[in-house]
């Protein structure tokens, strides 16, 4: 199809390269400055998707790989949309891309196998219908600029290389960056200065039987609101208590958490408003963690005990890994509880890694310990 050289077609050209690009350049980034999200995102993929019946998990290895290749593959394609370089090579992988993208995300938005495809990290969080939606109208202008990708085109070798291979150092450094320490922009809810824990009023929740009929009726009242209770539930003759329970006074503001003992109880209510505060050691995998990390954790337990602050380790590993890892790197008197891999990979990307929470609130996050005395 020709696409006639006129002033309308090159400035919808230019449009439509910017809108695209900028959108681009916005998705590389939120990625790129947690790759280790976007690889936990990518392992997610390998572990639900099937394609003739093979799985993808034997490549789960190679997803951190693959994750900062996705994030600098879309920066470059920003990066030459916006500034115009090498414009029949950005058409046809922006073609290539967004191809791969919508279908893609018509299949999650069809089957739910990923709930969220992580398109822009955890910035903006999109359903998978939102997101194929958003894929298909950034196609309209994909396909124009793939029409009129020869339109006024003049290359500009050098100048174009020069562009390409400082984008790609750019971005390559910035995850390299993210991958060493923790997120320079945190987008997730354990965000330093985030409050996560709301007082809620508390209820009780108290449900009798009917001695004559059986039947059962729960009443919901404050605490110390025993006389809302109806009078006539409390005429034990006729009715007796099958159970009572409580909320908790707090709640947590993060979807999934929780700080289980080993008898199944949920501490975290407890533990995160205590005004004195306490250090939270997060290892999401026990297996992985390096001699570093274990002298890391040491030096957090010998600096709490010093202190008197309370510290805790939180683990998804199984109660008997989490005693012989104790055991076997000589570590006493750290208290441990269980939540699951991904709450913790919420909290922290490090394995370890040490939050101060007060009141509530995450007062500091960092992978070394001794950043916590400052």
């Amino acid at each position: 199809m020709e696409i006639k050289d006129t002033k309308l077609n090159y400035v919808l050209n230019v449009v439509a390269r910017w809108a695209v690009g900028l959108v681009f350049l916005f998705s590389s980034f939120v990625k790129g400055v947690d790759p280790m999200g976007t690889t936990y995102k990518v392992q997610e993929y390998m572990m639900a998707w099937e394609v003739f019946g093979m799985s993808f998990e034997w490549a789960l290895p190679l997803a951190g790989v693959l994750s900062v290749a996705l994030v600098c593959a879309e920066f470059l394609v920003g990066v030459m949309l916006v500034t115009n370089s090498f414009r029949v090579l950005s058409a046809w992988a922006l073609v290539l891309m967004m191809l791969f993208f919508t279908g893609t995300t018509l299949v999650d938005a069809i089957t739910n196998k990923v709930s969220d495809c992580g398109c822009f990290g955890d910035a903006v969080k999109l359903t998978n219908w939102q997101t194929f939606w958003k894929n298909v109208a950034l196609d309209v202008p994909t396909v124009w600029i793939f029409l009129t990708r020869r339109l006024r085109y003049r290359p500009r070798f050098e100048r174009d290389w020069i562009i390409l291979l400082a984008g790609l150092a750019l971005m390559l450094v910035f995850c390299i960056y993210n991958i060493k320490h923790e997120p320079v922009i945190d987008f997730r809810p354990w965000k330093v200065g985030n409050r996560m824990i709301v007082e809620r009023e508390s209820m009780n929740h108290m449900t009798f039987r009917n001695l004559a009929t059986g039947e059962e009726v729960t009443v919901d009242y404050p605490n110390g609101g025993w006389d809302q209770v109806p009078a006539e539930y409390k005429d034990f003759d006729r009715w007796e208590v099958v159970s009572s329970t409580s909320d908790e006074p707090f709640e947590v503001l993060a979807d999934g958490f929780s700080m289980m003992d080993l008898e199944g109880e949920d501490h975290a209510a407890d533990l995160l408003p205590a005004e004195e505060g306490m250090v939270v050691v997060t290892v999401h995998t026990l297996s992985k963690v390096k001699p570093a990390g274990v002298e890391e954790v040491k030096r957090a337990l010998a600096q709490a005990e010093e202190n008197g602050t309370k510290i805790v380790m939180l683990t998804s590993a199984l109660p008997e890994e989490v005693q012989a890892w104790l055991y076997e790197n000589q570590i006493s008197g750290l208290d441990y509880l269980f939540a699951d891999a991904t709450a913790i990979k919420a909290m922290l990307r490090g394995n370890p890694g040490f939050l101060f929470v007060k009141d509530g609130t995450v007062v500091a996050k960092t992978r070394k310990a001794e950043d916590l005395e400052n």
